[in-house]
């Protein structure tokens, strides 16, 4: 009998190999390409066949003797698989279905950071939990903060509600019915400072989920660290303030994309120069997969608006290397467990080659893709709403085992109402059971070498490259959006899968399949037009107060420096905020120089 001593990747290439007794010698660590030439084996065992021919003959083997005959006594459920976003999936993946360079996969902290971007990953240091909570008053709001933080939350994630988020002010009368619905209400400077009362901003990160007036929502956050003593190159938190998803997805947009994409480069220009620790733009998928696209889609869509971002601040004078690691991105986490692996690990190869090759980074941390992820709010279901526990689980297992830097995750009651007490501390809970009870924290990418998730990781980079050459044909992502591009692709895709559900091809469960007639019975959380009318009181003596003289000077000012071509707008805007200038004010001072936007039909 022969003995082969094989510098081999796995032991499960033991198994197809030739007959004969193997010795392995493990010549790289697991979960990496062998990078030592394959003829060692070659000479001893099948001379001049290569050991890929082996690999096959070894697949041919198996499926005549073992798989025919198996599926000939019991026919597998369907004709043909697919992954949530209708990527084939074939019944068996081999190391013939992965690409051998090694490079492309790496080690963890190493280029091009397939892996993780930390060398330990969650043996040195767990993700931040960061639960999304914002409603009713900004004293509502700080009640919940300084609750989750007492039970563990480990950084600061704020919901606005849809006026704030329009650049409405709480008086106004199209807010009438909406102030504090589905996130807090923010019209002032004195409201931030309400809503952050009590809460260390040196020492606690701050994310806050606000886009078109997010330069404005911003200035209030620096000027209440002012104001309680902090430095501002000790503040640390992200505005998500990715405007070009907006168009794409969400429709929260007030002005016209070029305009909104100016003061998105004056927001990272700003934060370059006088705040270091914060993420001045989180690069969001979040919304385009929420609005029903794939993976792929949402994995290409997301990078393409980076791209545009960095391409923009190089174009503004910005050296790459001195914004570009404070750049960071928010991802959706999906049910299809695989898949979801695979796009955060694509998603990192794709931003570190993208930045090291096309935008000549020098720094490391420019080359890294940090990422928050959110569990899927729309893959919770109204009925049975207790299962979006286990959906919930699931999804953030797919982000921690993906390598995700901070985590939401959704309340059970997500369907029906903000969350409530009980629900949001389930989901809080869920987090830390998957960080202390569950093992996946204690090594690194223990997906890493898996034929199947290393081959998924490099289709959804090659999904992605298709739809990069699709756009830079259109003339780049504004052009894209202007031409209704992204929006028509999503619009599809949600179709296709909302097709194939109320066909009963997708199944839910609860929904279209092991359904129950039974009352829903969940803790209800109100928010009533009380609200509304708090903060609209103290809108009207905020403006009793303040210095009208200074007042419009502000605004006159702001309104000039908008009307340059490339003036940063950030400190006219923390002038105005001084001044006692509101939300809405602001905002209709930008849209009488910039004019609104309508969004052209898609249909």
């Amino acid at each position: 009998m022969t003995v082969v001593v094989v510098a081999a990747t796995t032991p499960i290439t033991a198994a197809i190999l030739a007959s004969g007794k193997v010795i392995f010698r493990s010549a790289v660590p697991s979960g990496m390409a062998a990078s030592r030439p394959s003829a060692t084996v070659g000479s001893t065992i099948g001379v001049g066949r290569s050991r890929r021919d082996r690999l096959r003959e070894a697949e041919e083997r198996w499926q005549e003797e073992v798989l025919r005959p198996a599926l000939e006594r019991n026919p597998e459920r369907r004709s043909s698989f697919t992954t949530l976003g209708g990527i084939p999936v074939e019944r068996l993946y081999t190391p013939r279905s992965v690409q051998r360079d090694p490079r492309r996969i790496g080690y963890p902290g190493q280029y091009p950071f397939t892996r993780g971007i930390h060398p330990t990953m969650y043996r040195g240091r767990l993700w931040s939990m960061r639960m999304f909570s914002g409603f009713g008053t900004p004293e509502d709001t700080n009640r919940r903060f300084h609750y989750l933080l007492s039970h563990g939350e480990s950084g600061l994630s704020i919901a606005f509600d849809d006026p704030t988020l329009y650049g409405i002010d709480a008086d106004d009368p199209e807010a009438v019915g909406e102030v504090g619905k589905c996130g807090v209400n923010v019209s002032s400077l004195d409201d931030m400072r309400r809503l952050l009362r009590g809460i260390p901003l040196d020492r606690v990160t701050t994310s806050m989920t606000i886009n078109a007036p997010a330069n404005i929502i911003w200035g209030m956050y620096l000027l209440t660290g002012e104001a309680m003593g902090a430095d501002p190159a000790s503040l640390g938190g992200t505005t998500q303030n990715d405007i070009l998803k907006e168009y794409i997805a969400q429709k929260e947009f007030l002005y016209p994309p070029r305009p909104a994409l100016r003061l998105v480069i004056d927001t990272i220009e700003y934060a370059t120069r006088a705040t270091p620790r914060w993420n001045p733009v989180s690069i969001s998928g979040y919304h385009i997969r929420e609005a029903g696209s794939t993976a792929a889609q949402e994995l290409a869509f997301t990078l393409a608006d980076g791209f545009t971002y960095v391409e923009e601040s190089i174009r503004r004078g910005l050296d790459v290397d001195s914004f570009a690691p404070r750049l960071s991105f928010f991802f959706n986490a999906h049910n299809d467990f695989f898949e979801e692996i695979a796009k955060f690990r694509a998603a990192r190869r794709i931003w570190a080659r993208a930045m090291r090759e096309r935008f000549g980074a020098r720094k490391e941390r420019s080359w890294w893709l940090r990422f928050h992820t959110q569990t899927a709010g729309c893959s919770c279901t109204a009925q049975q709403p207790e299962l979006n526990i286990v959906r919930t689980t699931i999804q953030a297992l797919s982000a921690v085992l993906g390598g995700t830097q901070s985590l939401h995750t959704n309340s059970y009651d997500e369907a029906l109402q903000l969350p409530s007490e009980d629900a949001v501390r389930i989901a809080l809970r869920t987090q830390q059971i998957l960080a202390h009870e569950s093992g996946v924290t204690d090594a690194i990418d223990p997906f890493g070498g898996s034929y199947y998730v290393e081959w998924l990781t490099d289709r959804m980079e090659e999904e992605a490259a298709r739809y990069f050459d699709r756009i830079e044909a259109l003339g780049g992502t504004v052009a894209a959006i202007e031409r209704g591009f992204f929006q028509r692709e999503i619009q599809e895709a949600s179709f296709r899968y909302q097709r194939s559900v109320e066909t009963g091809e997708e199944k839910v469960v609860g929904v279209n399949a092991y359904t129950i007639d039974a009352p829903i019975h969940v803790p209800r959380l109100k928010v009533s037009e009380a609200a509304r009318r708090a903060q609209a009181r103290r809108l009207r003596a905020l403006r009793e107060r303040r210095n009208p003289a200074r007042h419009a000077r502000a605004l006159e000012a702001l309104a000039r420096v908008a009307r340059t071509e490339r003036e940063n707008t950030m400190p006219a805007v923390l002038d105005a905020l001084r001044a006692r200038a509101t939300l809405g004010e602001i905002v209709r001072t930008f849209q009488s120089v910039y004019g609104s936007y309508r969004e052209r039909s898609t249909y």
